[in-house]
């Protein structure tokens, strides 16, 4: 296990870090050590043995596959602490961007980022609460660096960075370097709120103002992609009148 990872002079102050040679999830990790939790922390492994997606499914983490959870105690309810899915993909995108041409790059709704319209990494935000209020968020990132996985059926094959193109990096150097540019959005957040972050995502939003089709778990909703909310709320404009959706896949 080491705890120095390449770049360490560029590291953001107030996180600490742990690089793992193999763990079951590093989600699961950062549920362990959070209650014992002094500053936000950047769990790295090289390995995971029961690696996880949205709604519980599999994901598969090939070698070479960057797959890194940050663990914190951001306070507040649910909904201010999963606005940090935002901040973890303007995060993502920014240190895809030193990797491979920025114009190939988008951000999917809610939590994926896209790259030449394959997927290329991917968020998952778990979080613990009492009484209304965080006790821990975890947001676990998982990036192809390298080859793409095979995946069957997926509306958004996966592909990696490497395979499309995108200069080397190893994981320990796209930790530093995400971990900077996660700890700029913190900062944003802290000073001028989440419009700024808003915007920004907004920007490298894949598909704003196209037809894209949501579906929840009990309807299909197809509409004009207007914006999101100040929640992270899709918004459609559809047949039936504008929508707010707060949880969904999206197709297009």
């Amino acid at each position: 296990m080491s705890t120095e990872p390449a770049g360490a002079n560029l590291w953001p102050e107030r996180y600490e870090r742990l690089i793992l040679d193999e763990v079951d999830s590093t989600n699961t990790h950062a549920a362990r050590i959070a209650p014992e939790l002094g500053h936000p922390t950047w769990i790295m492994a090289h390995r995971q043995t029961a690696a996880k997606g949205r709604r519980g499914r599999p994901w598969q983490s090939p070698p070479g596959h960057f797959a890194a959870t940050l663990v914190m105690r951001p306070g507040g309810v649910a909904g201010w602490a999963a606005l940090r899915s935002f901040m973890a993909a303007n995060a993502l995108f920014e240190a895809l961007a030193l990797h491979i041409e920025r114009d190939r790059l988008a951000n999917k709704w809610p939590n994926d980022v896209l790259l030449d319209n394959g997927k290329v990494a991917g968020i998952l935000l778990e979080s613990a609460s009492t009484d209304g209020q965080t006790n821990w968020l975890a947001i676990g990132i998982g990036v192809n660096l390298g080859e793409a996985p095979e995946v069957r059926d997926a509306a958004f094959p996966p592909v990696g960075l490497a395979a499309q193109g995108g200069s080397p990096v190893l994981p320990e150097d796209f930790l530093t370097e995400l971990a900077g540019f996660y700890a700029t959005e913190e900062m944003i957040l802290e000073q001028m709120g989440f419009a700024p972050i808003r915007e920004k995502w907004l920007r490298n939003a894949a598909r704003l103002g196209e037809v894209i089709t949501a579906r929840t778990g009990t309807a299909e909703i197809v509409g004009k992609f207007v914006t999101i909310d100040e929640a992270g709320q899709l918004v459609l404009d559809t047949p039936d009148g504008r929508q707010t959706i707060p949880a969904a896949d999206i197709y297009f």
